[in-house]
């Protein structure tokens, strides 16, 4: 039997070092060591260290985001001023809430798809939905875009006035934002996280800061018209290059020939998804669209300085969902539960430990960040301790919504979802009135705990899988 390379005991001492007496291993023999357990590492082809491997490059593209982000928020907060940059980022909000579910849930159902049509060789049906996809959810964007651009002009009168026109902008930014979604799903899908994610997380956001920057710099106006006009032309621009890019590689990924498009099965499994999602991004946003109802721009502009800063620790979570989800149908689909289980407690481990670490290190620097917005952002900080609660409440369970999802308990998700959202308008609408800020990330917080706790359970009751970061792979 050959003994695997990672399994090779280390060279024996000899005599006279023995009969010498020294404990301290010669240092060809450490160099040696060390080089046989690199390779080891990078010659583990296992679907864990794959994984390890795509959440890493995940994770390193959704931090270079964050940071990009961060330093953009801080030059737009300083080129627009705090009320300018409020109004943004309560349209943007809208934006990113809405445009997260204008492919009626097609991108999730590309991790179960693919992976899916892959495994059981049905090439047909794989053609049909890397094409019939992208249209389908670019044609439901372009709807959704146009209601809620008679929404807007249906409520115009009732509208504060400096609102108006970024809203009719967030708009137009719908219809493509529902193939931003699309493609950022099938390029997960095949272990492409560069493709899938810097195109709208770094190249349209350094396009944003960089076209505001240069307006600030030459005279022209800053105000939140501008900075989304100038979001609405950087994100078709970069989304039509990831397009070319990801049509380019699928060529060489999957050979030509007859397409099959399952429409119906397609959206059967999408849109419980769609429902899913739903709940968690109003879960999200919701904190942010009711303290602009409740306080002024530049209350709403300090809380979001403070909750961008504490989103880094989400984007741990979100890079192992990324990695992991389609992992989990291929265990499913292959009747595998108990690598399937083992597996999923791995995903548990490297979502909570440096979410651990990061929340930690966010919060002790988290005054000198705060002020980098602006002295006055400081009143934010208690906001961030209060937030961290929540943020390792979801990160202790592991994408354990992805796992329900996947596994056909969509059901179960959307009661999780649907209950931890009233819970966070409810006390929103209670607290933000009172206390503010402070309220709105309570209110956040409490229900983000409240998510969690129903994730496990439903997971422990319908799939026997033990989700807690304490607990071992199946109960």
């Amino acid at each position: 039997m050959t003994v695997p390379s990672y399994a090779t005991r280390p060279p024996a001492r000899n005599d006279s070092a023995a009969a010498a007496g020294s404990d301290t291993p010669a240092p060809a023999s450490s160099v040696a060591g060390l080089l046989v357990r690199v390779k080891a590492i990078l010659s583990d082809k296992s679907d864990s260290r794959l994984a390890q491997l795509v959440a890493g490059k995940v994770f390193l593209v959704r931090v270079a985001a964050a940071l990009l982000a961060l330093v953009s928020q801080v030059l737009l907060a300083r080129f627009m001023g705090r009320f300018e940059f409020g109004i943004y980022i309560y349209v943007w909000t809208w934006v990113l809430m809405i445009g997260a579910m204008s492919d009626v849930g097609l991108s999730s159902a590309a991790r179960r798809f693919i992976p899916e049509y892959t495994e059981l060789d049905q090439p047909n049906l794989l053609r049909g939905f890397l094409s019939g996809s992208k249209w389908l959810a670019f044609g439901v964007a372009s709807i959704i875009g146009v209601i809620g651009a008679v929404i807007v002009t249906l409520l115009a009168p009732h509208l504060d006035r400096f609102t108006v026109i970024p809203l009719y902008l967030a708009c137009a930014t719908i219809p493509i934002y529902g193939l931003v979604q699309i493609q950022a799903g099938i390029a997960q899908s095949y272990d492409w996280p560069n493709l899938a994610l810097m195109p709208f997380y770094i190249w349209r956001a350094l396009a944003i800061v960089l076209l505001v920057g240069g307006c600030w710099l030459t005279g022209a106006p800053t105000d939140a018209v501008t900075a989304m006009a100038i979001a609405v032309a950087a994100t078709y621009i970069v989304t039509f290059g990831q397009l070319i890019a990801l049509n380019r590689r699928l060529k060489a990924k999957v050979s030509d020939g007859p397409k099959r498009y399952a429409v119906k099965t397609w959206y059967a499994t999408s849109i419980p998804i769609f429902v899913v999602e739903g709940f968690y991004l109003l879960l999200t946003y919701v904190d942010i669209i009711t303290l602009e109802h409740f306080r002024s721009p530049d209350e709403v502009a300090v809380y979001y300085a403070a909750a961008r800063l504490l989103a880094l620790v989400a984007f741990v979570y979100f890079a192992i969902a990324g990695a992991t989800t389609h992992k989990f149908t291929q265990y499913h689909v292959a009747g595998d539960k108990e690598r399937l289980a083992k597996f999923f407690s791995e995903t548990a481990r490297w979502t909570f430990w440096p979410s651990l670490a990061l929340c930690a290190g966010i919060l002790i620097f988290g005054k000198p960040l705060l002020s980098l917005f602006g002295a006055s952002f400081t009143s934010g900080y208690a906001v961030m301790f209060i937030l961290a609660v929540g943020m390792l409440a979801r990160a202790a369970v592991g994408p354990a919504e992805r796992l329900l999802n996947m596994l056909g308990e969509r059901k179960q998700c959307t009661t999780v979802y649907a209950i931890a959202f009233a819970i966070n308008l409810v006390l929103c609408l209670l607290l933000i009135p009172r206390i503010g800020i402070e309220g709105a990330a309570i209110a956040t917080s409490s229900a983000l705990v409240m998510e969690s706790i129903m994730l496990y359970l439903f997971a422990k009751r319908r799939l026997g899988f033990h989700v807690f970061i304490m607990g071992g792979a199946q109960s």
